[in-house]
């Protein structure tokens, strides 16, 4: 009976026992039911948007880039970039050799990066596919898989002007040429989105703008793409036939200063990122310094006219073709005896011009050279322009004048030189070099007299003539009267200067009573047989600026020979 009695007070405690474990847990759900919805409201919300709300960028277009006349250069084209969330992609790893195969890529190295990857949230898979080989992908609506839209650029005109314009990265941010140096005009602004997407990382609804992207703007560059392919072709041809090491022509607007033509041999295509190596897409011209050779002298003649101690009409005796200048003996391969500027330009004395050089104040010859860019960049804004070397006035002894006259001991870019004829055809106003297509009225600074251009364009003029002894008769054009000088110029190697390798070059200006062209042709270590500028990069200025010249539709200044055949021309030149 006690026992019986004491069954009852035992199931009463036990169910007091139960009844406060109940109550304890229903306290605590509450609890934490309140903590949930009341002290921690935000940090869940804003976690479950984390999970399902996304924001991603709107990629902006880049700036389209066009030559003068509109013709496109360099676009943007749409292209599909892959990328996955390898944490979740993991899931599905008996779909990845399909995938693999809608990659066009090997499945064994999908499956090697994935799996190499799983502690990272995103990996590209591909970059820049075609829109329609990435609709494979879309197709499989593998988890964690996103196919995002970018642009790649491209450059219709490939290999031809590929030094001027550089190339983009991969994220089309500007790496070379004009797309690096104008990166901030060219690139546009990302702008950003906010989106949902589901538990596979896939766009379910567009929520929200944040940001408009901003397009880059577009570049209308002062290139002429017809002048460009022609100096392109020509060089090409020429460094074929002359077995060179490589080339450089640079033609330049001498009424504006805007580059018309800028090439190089060897070249590169910005649309092969194989090709893109340092070696390949330095442009040569505007990077690549150079001792000028007898390329130099009009300017050394045009320090001696702006002196006051020289004109058209002044004499130099160059005695018997030697004159011994400290330790070094400086010789002409043919004596001239007395002669004037113009013979002393025509047959390249350098006897004739050590002799003037010296008669000069160093200052006097530095600041022409100065006055007409050398030692200095241009105004064009291109990567890694060299400013050249012009060493101090100050530290010139007699010997370094005597070089320099003639063009060793200072160092130059054929865009420099270009841009010293085109000053010389602008009679003495150096606009700024320009790689942009300028508006409105060409600005300059006069720093040539006008006389002393005119009589430079004369004397030069000489050297070209098929009718006198100069050394660029290679470069005349039939129709139109031109003025340049030749340039040859030994390489230095270890151990001083060689006599095997050499770099020929040409400068000059047509129509020589108007000129409206100035260019220079640099052949660099001809190998054929001919080494001297008259002989291999003379005939290369003939036919870009002929070309140049028909093309723009300048007038010819040679009538007695301009309605002519190009050989009857030439031919009748000569017997004149």
């Amino acid at each position: 009976m006690k026992q019986a009695a004491a069954n009852p007070r035992s199931f009463h405690n036990r169910l007091m026992v139960a009844f406060g474990l109940v109550a304890i847990g229903a306290a605590a759900l509450v609890a934490r039911a309140v903590d949930l919805q009341l002290v921690h409201n935000d940090f869940l919300l804003a976690e479950g948007d984390q999970r399902y709300i996304r924001d991603v960028p709107t990629v902006a277009h880049r700036g389209m880039i066009t030559d003068r006349n509109g013709e496109p250069l360099a676009v943007s084209t749409p292209v599909d970039s892959v990328s996955a969330n390898p944490r979740v992609l993991a899931g599905a790893s008996d779909q990845w050799p399909q995938l693999a195969t809608a990659l066009n890529r090997d499945p064994q190295e999908i499956a090697r990066r994935l799996a190499s990857s799983q502690d990272r949230s995103f990996l590209y898979l591909a970059r820049h596919m075609k829109p329609s080989d990435a609709l494979a992908v879309r197709k499989l609506g593998m988890p964690g898989v996103t196919v995002e839209r970018e642009y790649r650029r491209y450059y219709p005109s490939g290999e031809v002007i590929g030094h001027v314009l550089g190339f983009t990265s991969v994220d089309d941010a500007g790496q070379e040429g004009i797309e690096l140096a104008f990166d901030h005009w060219l690139s546009g602004e990302d702008g950003k989105k906010r989106v949902i997407q589901d538990r596979m990382g896939r766009k379910v609804e567009d929520v929200a703008s944040l940001r408009a992207s901003r397009p880059g703007r577009d570049m209308s560059l002062s290139i002429d793409l017809r002048i460009q392919y022609l100096a392109y072709r020509e060089l090409k041809a020429a460094i074929r036939d002359q077995n060179a090491r490589s080339g450089s022509v640079v033609v330049i607007d001498v009424t504006t200063g805007e580059v018309l033509a800028m090439v190089n041999q060897p070249t590169f295509n910005p649309n092969d990122r194989e090709q893109l190596t340092p070696a390949t897409y330095k442009n040569r011209a505007a990077t690549d310094m150079l001792e000028p050779g007898s390329s130099i002298k009009p300017f050394v003649i045009a320090a001696a006219l702006q002196s006051g101690h020289y004109d058209e009409h002044s004499l130099i005796d160059t005695k018997k073709g030697f004159l011994q200048v400290g330790a070094k003996t400086v010789e002409d391969e043919h004596p001239i005896g007395v002669a004037g500027l113009a013979t002393i330009m025509a047959k390249s004395s350098n006897v004739g011009m050590t002799m003037v050089a010296l008669s000069l104040e160093p200052q006097q010859i530095w600041t022409t050279l100065r006055h007409l860019g050398f030692g200095q960049v241009s105004a064009s804004e291109f990567p890694g322009e060299s400013a050249g070397v012009l060493s101090p006035y100050a530290n010139w002894r007699p010997i370094n004048i005597a070089t320099m006259s003639y063009g060793y001991g200072l160092s130059v870019t054929p865009l420099q030189l270009a841009h010293a004829y085109a000053t010389i055809g602008a009679l003495g106003i150096a606009h700024p070099i320009s790689l942009l297509r300028t508006e409105g009225p060409a600005t300059g600074e006069r720093v040539l007299s006008e006389k002393t251009a005119r009589t430079l364009i004369s004397l030069l003029e000489g050297v070209v003539s098929a009718e006198g002894i100069g050394t660029g008769k290679h470069a005349g054009i039939p129709g139109y009267r031109v003025a340049g000088k030749t340039g040859t110029a030994r390489k230095l190697v270890a151990g001083g200067y060689s006599t095997d390798h050499h770099v020929g070059i040409f400068g000059g200006l047509a129509p020589a009573s108007n000129p409206r062209l100035a260019a220079i042709v640099v052949i660099d270590d001809p190998g054929a047989g001919h080494y001297y500028g008259g002989d291999v990069a003379a005939p290369v200025f003939s036919s870009v600026v002929g070309g140049a010249l028909r093309l723009l539709g300048v007038a010819p200044d040679d009538l007695d020979t301009s309605s002519q055949d190009p050989l009857m021309a030439a031919q009748r030149l000569v017997k004149r």
